[in-house]
């Protein structure tokens, strides 16, 4: 792990205790985004997402498992490396211990994710509600040099988040094996994605100091804006 320091400019943010839940992140890809940042509507998507659903609420009668949310992406910005999964599913499982018999259950092996990530939460902000109706999240994936290196980099970035942004929460989640990222930060938004896009490009400190560290630690960060379905 490379050491990282703080910036005096941006103190963190005020954490609260970490959820002892299990996670399992997934990226389906019914219709795969494309290089626009805007996915078209998609016949193949509404008939996966019914699929899922029953999926999800078969899985849900395990007592292993505490909740599942279904997300459609609203907008993704076209970064190189981005994920081309137009569906994400969140699961929430009673501990990360859970999670290995989860992913046996009849119903997981059925869902056939391009992305797959089994993770804990290491540090979160407030609560994310993960189903709330009418809310944009966001998942946002970062590439690193190691897992521990990309929490404690975001770490140091979510004190300019909570005071320029408005965003009061924030789960933070740690791959549990060799995932297919350092992390992925997963967040309910003050506003709809295009508004909140801009409150971050209009302030001339996101890229002299948000870019800049990412670039500093060599990470890459890579949003992606859903709705639950």
């Amino acid at each position: 792990m490379t050491t990282v320091i703080a910036d005096p400019r941006f103190p963190k943010a005020e954490f609260t205790e970490p959820s002892p839940s299990g996670f399992l992140y997934l990226g389906i890809e019914a219709a795969p985004l494309g290089r626009g940042p805007f996915p078209g509507r998609s016949p193949e998507r509404e008939q996966e997402i019914a699929r899922l659903s029953e999926l999800a609420a078969r899985l849900e009668e395990r007592p292993d498992v505490r909740a599942i949310t279904l997300y459609r992406a609203v907008l993704a910005p076209p970064i190189p490396g981005r994920p081309g999964s137009d569906l994400a599913m969140l699961i929430e499982t009673t501990s990360p211990e859970d999670i290995a018999g989860v992913r046996e259950a009849e119903p997981y092996r059925r869902i056939g994710p391009a992305l797959e990530m089994p993770a804990r939460n290491v540090r979160k902000i407030g609560e994310t509600d993960a189903g709330r109706r009418g809310s944009t999240f966001l998942f946002n994936h970062f590439t690193g040099p190691d897992p521990q290196t990309a929490v404690a980099v975001w770490e140091t970035l979510t004190g300019w988040f909570t005071g320029n942004t408005g965003i009061d929460n924030s789960t933070a989640l740690a791959p549990l094996d060799d995932g297919p990222f350092a992390m992925v930060n997963f967040a309910r938004l003050p506003t709809g994605p295009r508004r909140f896009l801009l409150r971050q490009f209009t302030k001339r400190s996101f890229g002299s100091f948000v870019r800049a560290r990412l670039r500093e630690y060599g990470m890459t960060s890579m949003p992606i804006f859903h709705i639950p379905v």
